[in-house]
Protein backbone atom coordinates (compact mmCIF):
# COMPACT_ATOMS: atom_id res chain seq x y z
CA UNK A 1 0.00 0.00 0.00
CA UNK A 2 1.41 3.40 -0.99
CA UNK A 3 2.12 6.13 1.55
CA UNK A 4 -0.66 8.25 0.03
CA UNK A 5 -3.17 5.42 0.42
CA UNK A 6 -2.02 4.84 3.99
CA UNK A 7 -2.61 8.51 4.82
CA UNK A 8 -6.10 8.44 3.32
CA UNK A 9 -7.06 5.36 5.33
CA UNK A 10 -5.62 6.87 8.52
CA UNK A 11 -7.78 9.96 7.95
CA UNK A 12 -10.79 7.65 7.72
CA UNK A 13 -9.99 5.94 11.02
CA UNK A 14 -7.85 3.00 9.89
CA UNK A 15 -6.00 1.59 12.89
CA UNK A 16 -3.61 -1.32 13.52
CA UNK A 17 -6.49 -3.43 14.89
CA UNK A 18 -7.99 -3.43 11.39
CA UNK A 19 -4.72 -3.79 9.50
CA UNK A 20 -3.89 -6.96 11.45
CA UNK A 21 -7.06 -8.62 10.17
CA UNK A 22 -6.22 -8.29 6.47
CA UNK A 23 -4.72 -11.42 4.92
CA UNK A 24 -2.01 -11.25 2.28
CA UNK A 25 -4.49 -12.43 -0.36
CA UNK A 26 -7.00 -9.74 0.58
CA UNK A 27 -4.27 -7.11 0.52
CA UNK A 28 -3.46 -8.18 -3.05
CA UNK A 29 -6.98 -8.56 -4.45
CA UNK A 30 -9.07 -6.30 -2.23
CA UNK A 31 -9.37 -2.76 -0.91
CA UNK A 32 -10.27 -1.56 2.59
CA UNK A 33 -13.08 1.01 2.64
CA UNK A 34 -15.16 2.59 5.38
CA UNK A 35 -18.95 2.88 5.33
CA UNK A 36 -20.01 6.54 5.46
CA UNK A 37 -23.76 6.09 5.00
CA UNK A 38 -26.33 3.33 4.57
CA UNK A 39 -29.16 3.32 2.04
CA UNK A 40 -31.61 0.67 0.88
CA UNK A 41 -29.47 -2.08 -0.63
CA UNK A 42 -26.41 0.13 -1.01
CA UNK A 43 -23.74 1.83 1.09
CA UNK A 44 -21.55 4.85 0.43
CA UNK A 45 -17.94 3.99 1.18
CA UNK A 46 -14.62 5.82 1.15
CA UNK A 47 -11.09 4.53 0.72
CA UNK A 48 -7.86 5.20 -1.11
CA UNK A 49 -9.81 5.42 -4.41
CA UNK A 50 -12.23 8.05 -3.08
CA UNK A 51 -15.95 7.79 -2.36
CA UNK A 52 -18.36 5.52 -4.20
CA UNK A 53 -21.71 3.79 -3.80
CA UNK A 54 -21.64 -0.02 -3.83
CA UNK A 55 -24.18 -2.81 -3.20
CA UNK A 56 -24.31 -3.81 0.46
CA UNK A 57 -25.03 -7.46 -0.37
CA UNK A 58 -22.80 -9.90 1.51
CA UNK A 59 -21.29 -12.94 -0.25
CA UNK A 60 -22.98 -15.40 2.12
CA UNK A 61 -25.65 -15.34 4.81
CA UNK A 62 -24.32 -15.20 8.36
CA UNK A 63 -25.40 -13.91 11.73
CA UNK A 64 -27.65 -10.90 12.32
CA UNK A 65 -24.53 -8.74 12.70
CA UNK A 66 -23.11 -9.72 9.31
CA UNK A 67 -24.42 -6.63 7.51
CA UNK A 68 -22.59 -3.36 6.86
CA UNK A 69 -23.49 -0.36 8.99
CA UNK A 70 -22.20 3.18 9.40
CA UNK A 71 -18.58 3.17 10.56
CA UNK A 72 -17.80 -0.37 9.39
CA UNK A 73 -14.58 -1.27 7.64
CA UNK A 74 -15.11 -3.52 4.61
CA UNK A 75 -12.82 -5.39 2.29
CA UNK A 76 -14.14 -5.06 -1.26
CA UNK A 77 -13.03 -6.67 -4.51
CA UNK A 78 -10.79 -4.35 -6.54
CA UNK A 79 -12.52 -5.30 -9.80
CA UNK A 80 -16.18 -6.04 -9.02
CA UNK A 81 -16.40 -3.66 -6.01
CA UNK A 82 -18.44 -6.32 -4.24
CA UNK A 83 -18.13 -6.79 -0.47
CA UNK A 84 -15.72 -9.58 0.48
CA UNK A 85 -16.25 -9.29 4.24
CA UNK A 86 -16.68 -6.96 7.19
CA UNK A 87 -13.62 -6.54 9.39
CA UNK A 88 -14.09 -7.28 13.09
CA UNK A 89 -15.46 -4.23 14.89
CA UNK A 90 -14.02 -2.49 17.91
CA UNK A 91 -17.53 -1.47 18.97
CA UNK A 92 -21.11 -1.89 17.76
CA UNK A 93 -24.39 -0.19 18.70
CA UNK A 94 -27.54 -2.08 17.74
CA UNK A 95 -31.21 -2.48 18.67
CA UNK A 96 -34.25 -4.66 17.81
CA UNK A 97 -35.50 -3.70 14.35
CA UNK A 98 -38.68 -1.58 14.35
CA UNK A 99 -41.68 -3.67 13.28
CA UNK A 100 -39.81 -6.96 13.57
CA UNK A 101 -38.29 -7.47 16.98
CA UNK A 102 -36.77 -10.78 15.92
CA UNK A 103 -34.33 -8.92 13.67
CA UNK A 104 -31.52 -6.67 14.81
CA UNK A 105 -30.89 -3.21 13.38
CA UNK A 106 -27.26 -2.19 13.35
CA UNK A 107 -26.78 1.48 14.24
CA UNK A 108 -23.07 2.37 14.21
CA UNK A 109 -19.73 0.56 14.41
CA UNK A 110 -16.15 1.38 15.37
CA UNK A 111 -17.07 4.41 17.47
CA UNK A 112 -14.29 5.69 19.74
CA UNK A 113 -16.17 8.23 21.88
CA UNK A 114 -19.84 8.71 22.76
CA UNK A 115 -20.97 12.29 23.42
CA UNK A 116 -23.90 12.11 25.84
CA UNK A 117 -25.57 15.44 25.12
CA UNK A 118 -27.94 17.00 27.64
CA UNK A 119 -28.91 20.58 28.36
CA UNK A 120 -28.81 22.69 31.49
CA UNK A 121 -32.58 22.97 31.80
CA UNK A 122 -35.56 20.71 32.49
CA UNK A 123 -34.17 18.12 30.06
CA UNK A 124 -31.30 17.24 32.40
CA UNK A 125 -32.15 13.83 33.80
CA UNK A 126 -29.71 11.78 35.89
CA UNK A 127 -31.45 8.48 35.11
CA UNK A 128 -31.23 9.11 31.34
CA UNK A 129 -27.54 9.96 31.53
CA UNK A 130 -26.91 6.78 33.53
CA UNK A 131 -28.66 4.71 30.86
CA UNK A 132 -26.37 6.12 28.18
CA UNK A 133 -23.34 5.51 30.40
CA UNK A 134 -24.35 1.86 30.75
CA UNK A 135 -24.65 1.49 26.97
CA UNK A 136 -21.27 3.12 26.38
CA UNK A 137 -19.50 0.95 28.95
CA UNK A 138 -21.13 -2.24 27.65
CA UNK A 139 -20.12 -1.52 24.06
CA UNK A 140 -16.63 -0.43 25.08
CA UNK A 141 -16.84 3.20 23.99
CA UNK A 142 -15.47 6.14 25.99
CA UNK A 143 -18.39 8.23 27.36
CA UNK A 144 -18.22 12.03 27.57
CA UNK A 145 -21.07 14.14 28.95
CA UNK A 146 -21.62 17.35 26.99
CA UNK A 147 -23.75 19.97 28.76
CA UNK A 148 -25.39 22.43 26.36
CA UNK A 149 -27.46 25.60 26.85
CA UNK A 150 -25.35 26.69 29.80
CA UNK A 151 -26.75 30.20 29.34
CA UNK A 152 -30.14 28.96 30.58
CA UNK A 153 -28.83 27.90 33.98
CA UNK A 154 -28.19 30.13 36.97
CA UNK A 155 -25.16 27.99 37.79
CA UNK A 156 -24.17 25.43 35.10
CA UNK A 157 -21.56 24.07 37.53
CA UNK A 158 -24.37 22.44 39.50
CA UNK A 159 -25.33 20.35 36.45
CA UNK A 160 -21.70 19.46 35.84
CA UNK A 161 -21.28 18.35 39.45
CA UNK A 162 -24.40 16.17 39.22
CA UNK A 163 -23.03 14.50 36.09
CA UNK A 164 -19.54 13.93 37.52
CA UNK A 165 -21.06 12.34 40.63
CA UNK A 166 -22.47 9.50 38.49
CA UNK A 167 -19.12 7.83 37.90
CA UNK A 168 -15.55 8.34 39.02
CA UNK A 169 -13.40 9.94 36.34
CA UNK A 170 -16.32 10.76 34.04
CA UNK A 171 -15.42 13.54 31.62
CA UNK A 172 -17.93 16.41 31.56
CA UNK A 173 -17.79 19.50 29.31
CA UNK A 174 -19.92 22.65 29.44
CA UNK A 175 -20.40 24.20 25.98
CA UNK A 176 -22.43 26.65 23.97
CA UNK A 177 -23.35 24.47 20.98
CA UNK A 178 -23.65 27.58 18.78
CA UNK A 179 -20.14 28.86 19.52
CA UNK A 180 -17.11 27.12 17.99
CA UNK A 181 -14.82 28.76 20.54
CA UNK A 182 -16.81 27.33 23.45
CA UNK A 183 -16.89 23.84 21.91
CA UNK A 184 -13.09 23.81 21.48
CA UNK A 185 -12.77 21.67 24.62
CA UNK A 186 -14.19 18.78 22.57
CA UNK A 187 -11.36 18.90 20.03
CA UNK A 188 -9.30 16.30 21.90
CA UNK A 189 -11.91 13.65 21.04
CA UNK A 190 -12.16 14.69 17.38
CA UNK A 191 -8.61 14.23 16.19
CA UNK A 192 -7.47 12.67 12.95
CA UNK A 193 -9.23 9.37 12.32
CA UNK A 194 -11.23 9.49 15.57
CA UNK A 195 -14.95 8.68 15.44
CA UNK A 196 -17.50 10.28 17.75
CA UNK A 197 -21.22 9.47 18.06
CA UNK A 198 -23.92 11.55 19.74
CA UNK A 199 -26.88 10.53 21.88
CA UNK A 200 -29.43 12.64 23.71
CA UNK A 201 -33.09 13.50 23.70
CA UNK A 202 -34.56 15.89 21.14
CA UNK A 203 -34.22 19.57 21.87
CA UNK A 204 -30.87 19.46 23.68
CA UNK A 205 -28.99 20.93 20.74
CA UNK A 206 -27.42 17.88 19.09
CA UNK A 207 -27.95 19.12 15.54
CA UNK A 208 -26.66 22.58 16.47
CA UNK A 209 -23.59 20.94 18.01
CA UNK A 210 -23.07 18.82 14.89
CA UNK A 211 -23.20 21.94 12.71
CA UNK A 212 -20.68 23.75 14.91
CA UNK A 213 -18.29 20.80 15.02
CA UNK A 214 -18.53 20.43 11.24
CA UNK A 215 -18.12 24.14 10.60
CA UNK A 216 -21.33 24.01 8.55
CA UNK A 217 -25.06 24.62 8.94
CA UNK A 218 -25.95 21.67 6.72
CA UNK A 219 -27.92 19.84 9.44
CA UNK A 220 -31.44 21.18 9.99
CA UNK A 221 -32.33 22.37 13.49
CA UNK A 222 -35.70 22.80 15.18
CA UNK A 223 -36.91 25.28 17.75
CA UNK A 224 -37.58 23.99 21.26
CA UNK A 225 -41.11 24.17 22.68
CA UNK A 226 -41.29 26.70 25.48
CA UNK A 227 -43.72 24.71 27.66
CA UNK A 228 -41.54 21.66 28.28
CA UNK A 229 -38.13 22.42 26.75
CA UNK A 230 -38.47 19.56 24.25
CA UNK A 231 -37.83 19.62 20.53
CA UNK A 232 -38.60 17.58 17.44
CA UNK A 233 -36.23 14.99 16.04
CA UNK A 234 -34.24 16.39 13.12
CA UNK A 235 -31.85 13.57 12.21
CA UNK A 236 -33.30 11.03 9.77
CA UNK A 237 -30.29 9.62 7.90
CA UNK A 238 -27.58 7.33 9.23
CA UNK A 239 -24.26 8.80 8.15
CA UNK A 240 -20.84 10.01 9.19
CA UNK A 241 -19.90 13.68 8.94
CA UNK A 242 -16.36 14.92 8.34
CA UNK A 243 -15.29 17.53 10.87
CA UNK A 244 -14.03 20.77 9.36
CA UNK A 245 -13.53 24.38 10.37
CA UNK A 246 -12.14 24.97 13.83
CA UNK A 247 -12.65 21.31 14.69
CA UNK A 248 -11.02 20.15 11.45
CA UNK A 249 -8.45 17.83 13.01
CA UNK A 250 -9.68 15.05 10.74
CA UNK A 251 -12.25 13.37 12.96
CA UNK A 252 -15.62 11.89 12.07
CA UNK A 253 -18.98 12.38 13.70
CA UNK A 254 -21.91 9.93 13.62
CA UNK A 255 -25.41 11.32 14.12
CA UNK A 256 -28.00 8.62 13.56
CA UNK A 257 -31.67 8.47 14.59
CA UNK A 258 -31.31 4.91 15.87
CA UNK A 259 -29.06 6.07 18.69
CA UNK A 260 -32.10 7.67 20.36
CA UNK A 261 -33.84 4.34 20.87
CA UNK A 262 -31.15 2.03 22.18
CA UNK A 263 -32.60 -0.29 24.83
CA UNK A 264 -31.24 -1.89 27.96
CA UNK A 265 -30.65 -5.45 26.80
CA UNK A 266 -27.67 -7.72 27.47
CA UNK A 267 -25.80 -4.93 29.27
CA UNK A 268 -25.13 -6.58 32.64
CA UNK A 269 -21.43 -5.71 32.49
CA UNK A 270 -22.21 -2.07 31.72
CA UNK A 271 -24.65 -1.83 34.62
CA UNK A 272 -22.08 -3.35 36.98
CA UNK A 273 -19.39 -0.91 35.84
CA UNK A 274 -21.48 2.26 35.99
CA UNK A 275 -22.99 1.28 39.35
CA UNK A 276 -19.86 -0.28 40.80
CA UNK A 277 -20.47 1.49 44.11
CA UNK A 278 -23.84 -0.24 44.46
CA UNK A 279 -22.67 -3.65 43.27
CA UNK A 280 -19.70 -3.55 45.67
CA UNK A 281 -22.10 -3.02 48.58
CA UNK A 282 -24.43 -5.76 47.33
CA UNK A 283 -21.56 -8.26 47.39
CA UNK A 284 -21.45 -7.85 51.18
CA UNK A 285 -25.06 -9.06 51.64
CA UNK A 286 -25.39 -12.21 53.77
CA UNK A 287 -27.28 -14.08 51.04
CA UNK A 288 -26.16 -14.18 47.40
CA UNK A 289 -29.80 -14.02 46.23
CA UNK A 290 -30.69 -11.10 48.51
CA UNK A 291 -33.60 -9.05 47.20
CA UNK A 292 -32.34 -5.99 49.10
CA UNK A 293 -35.60 -5.55 50.93
CA UNK A 294 -36.15 -6.78 54.48
CA UNK A 295 -33.83 -9.80 54.27
CA UNK A 296 -31.51 -10.26 57.25
CA UNK A 297 -27.94 -9.14 56.67
CA UNK A 298 -28.76 -6.94 53.65
CA UNK A 299 -25.75 -4.69 53.16
CA UNK A 300 -27.68 -2.43 50.77
CA UNK A 301 -30.31 -1.53 53.33
CA UNK A 302 -27.62 -1.11 55.99
CA UNK A 303 -25.71 1.33 53.76
CA UNK A 304 -28.87 3.29 52.99
CA UNK A 305 -29.66 3.46 56.70
CA UNK A 306 -26.13 4.66 57.45
CA UNK A 307 -26.34 7.34 54.78
CA UNK A 308 -23.45 5.94 52.74
CA UNK A 309 -25.63 4.88 49.78
CA UNK A 310 -28.12 7.14 48.02
CA UNK A 311 -31.50 5.34 47.98
CA UNK A 312 -32.44 7.01 44.66
CA UNK A 313 -29.27 5.69 43.02
CA UNK A 314 -30.00 2.23 44.41
CA UNK A 315 -33.52 2.39 42.94
CA UNK A 316 -32.14 3.38 39.53
CA UNK A 317 -29.62 0.54 39.66
CA UNK A 318 -32.31 -1.99 40.53
CA UNK A 319 -34.60 -0.69 37.77
CA UNK A 320 -31.89 -0.94 35.10
CA UNK A 321 -30.75 -4.37 36.32
CA UNK A 322 -34.32 -5.70 36.18
CA UNK A 323 -34.91 -4.15 32.75
CA UNK A 324 -31.73 -5.77 31.46
CA UNK A 325 -32.77 -9.20 32.79
CA UNK A 326 -36.24 -8.92 31.26
CA UNK A 327 -35.07 -7.61 27.88
CA UNK A 328 -32.16 -10.05 27.67
CA UNK A 329 -34.53 -12.94 28.28
CA UNK A 330 -36.93 -11.62 25.66
CA UNK A 331 -34.04 -11.22 23.20
CA UNK A 332 -33.05 -14.85 23.69
CA UNK A 333 -36.64 -15.95 23.03
CA UNK A 334 -36.81 -13.81 19.88
CA UNK A 335 -33.60 -15.31 18.52
CA UNK A 336 -34.96 -18.80 19.13
CA UNK A 337 -38.16 -18.13 17.16
CA UNK A 338 -38.17 -19.04 13.45
CA UNK A 339 -38.33 -16.14 11.05
CA UNK A 340 -41.69 -15.22 9.52
CA UNK A 341 -42.68 -17.62 6.79
CA UNK A 342 -40.04 -20.17 7.81
CA UNK A 343 -40.98 -23.65 8.99
CA UNK A 344 -38.75 -25.85 11.01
Amino acid sequence: MSDAATRVLADLGWKPVFARQVTSGEARDGLPVRVLSVHRGRVTVAGADGEESIPSRMPAAGTADDRPTVGDWLMIDRTTRGVIRILDRTSLFKRPAPGDDRRVQLIAANVDTLFIVTSCNADFNVARVERYLVLAREVGVRPVVVLTKTDLAADPADFAASARALQSGLRVHQVDARDATRTASLADYCGRGETVALVGSSGVGKSTLVNTLRGSDGIATQAVREDDGKGRHTTTVREMHRLTGRMGEGGWLVDTPGMRELQMSEVAAGVAEVFDDVTDVALACRFSNCGHGDEPGCAIQAAIGAGTLDPDRFDRWRKLAREDVENSGAAAVRRARPAKGHRR
